[in-house]
């Protein structure tokens, strides 16, 4: 395997970037119109989403609204998320750096919920019941497609509201449903909790390819569902992706929650696993093997069912119970399924190598990246270098001399 030449290339993507997160959310804030009275209670919904610099989007609300004379607090909104635990919860936000020392105000955390008016929908409404004692909410959330379905809304404001205020109990409701449950009644359920419950304003965040914030939006909450799909579209065009199609072999170094909320993005490598759901078009990759689960997924290793081959040292690194609570709640089995197991790096893509059955190891068609929000730079076998490398945003830069150490295991970046 170490025979197989491999260059390290880099992907230039669109590089639009926040430089004054802070001043752009007060800019937001104040050109969105909405105005809090002195005295108010106000839960800041916050989820369970590797968003990056969420500290700093957190911070400038709360600092936000303590300049009303209002007092903040924070509530998890990440549905069954942490294990579907209230401490679980307040554990994810710490390790995004969230915490009352860090922001300026109490969080409190819990699973419990009131119900609002059903309607004629097919489920039950649930609101947390911390927030729903507050004055208001307010939401902050990333806008992205999501792990699971095509829709007018995917992740974003109407998500977090119908799902990640749920709670376990909105959560599990929704899930049951299957992917329409999703796609077609999540939305529903929003909007009535926009009728019934007391939803301010959304702090609308979009990333660019590089896991960077591009763009924030501040809006009121009755306009949510309709200027949300546009900020989708943003986030679906800068969108990271590989530069091909096809691939034998695609090894992913590091997977997790704060990664994806599938542990790696399906838009990245194809494969959804959804039982009665068609599989992507592209890309298509005959053999995945993921390598490494990073820490800050808390051993949640859904997603590995995307996967064909996962090490040992993934393996365990695995909290089944965490995993399991998630994926249970989702109803989709098929992406916690652990794959075949190798001891080392190097056993798994040798598994890999044999499993697409080529009569010679320079033959394949091989992609490694650090993880599906980083695609900037990737390690590409020669035959798809002969296929990228006239690509515009396509540099070559070195070859990689070894892949692994003598124990099998891979290589740091260069």
């Amino acid at each position: 395997m170490d025979s197989i030449p491999m260059m390290l290339v880099r992907q230039t993507f669109q590089a639009d970037r926040l430089t004054d997160i802070e001043g752009s959310v007060s800019e937001e804030l104040a050109r969105c119109g909405a105005d809090l009275q002195p005295g108010l209670q106000i839960a800041i919904a916050v989820g369970s989403r590797g968003i990056a610099q969420l500290e700093r989007f957190v911070r400038a609300v709360v600092l936000w609204v303590r300049r009303r004379g209002a007092e903040p607090f924070i509530v998890p909104a990440m549905g069954s998320h942490g294990g579907a635990t209230a401490e679980g919860q307040r554990e994810i936000l710490a390790g995004y750096g969230v915490t009352e020392e860090s922001v300026g105000c109490p969080i409190r955390s819990s699973m419990a919920v009131i119900e609002l008016p059903q309607g004629d929908l097919p489920t039950k409404v649930f609101f947390d019941r911390e927030a729903a004692a507050a004055a208001g909410t307010i939401l902050i959330n990333r806008v992205k497609m999501h792990t699971s379905f095509r829709g007018r809304y995917e992740s974003g404001l109407m998500k977090m509201m119908a799902i990640g205020l749920g709670k376990h109990a909105q959560a599990q409701a929704i899930h049951r449903l299957g992917v329409e449950g999703l796609s077609e009644v999540m939305p529903r359920v929003a909007n009535r909790i926009l009728a019934h419950g007391n939803i301010l304003l959304g702090l609308a965040i979009v990333e660019n390819a590089y896991d960077e914030p591009m763009l924030v939006r501040a809006i009121r909450g009755p306009d949510i569902p309709a200027e949300e799909p546009a900020l989708l579209e943003v986030a679906r065009a800068n969108m990271p992706r590989l530069p091909v199609d096809r691939l034998d072999v695609l090894m992913v170094d590091q997977i997790g929650k704060d990664i994806s909320g599938l542990g790696m993005d399906p838009n990245v490598i194809g494969r959804l696993k959804i039982r009665g759901r068609p599989e992507p078009d592209r890309p298509d990759i005959r053999m995945i093997t993921i390598h490494d689960l990073s820490e800050a997924s808390r051993g949640n290793a859904i997603g590995m069912g995307l996967a064909d081959i996962a090490t040992r040292r993934l393996f365990d690194k695995i909290d089944f119970k965490s995993t399991y609570a998630n994926v249970l709640t989702t109803t989709f089995l098929e992406r916690a399924k652990v794959p075949i197991v190798a001891e080392t790096d190097r056993e798994a893509v040798k598994m890999a190598l044999g499993a697409c059955g080529l009569s010679s190891p320079s033959e394949v068609r091989l992609i490694r990246i650090r993880n599906t929000l980083r695609l900037d730079q990737l390690q590409v076998s020669l035959p798809v270098l002969g296929e990228i490398r006239s690509l515009p945003g396509i540099e070559v830069l070195t070859p990689v001399e070894s892949w692994f150490d003598s124990d099998g295991s891979l290589r740091p970046w260069a």
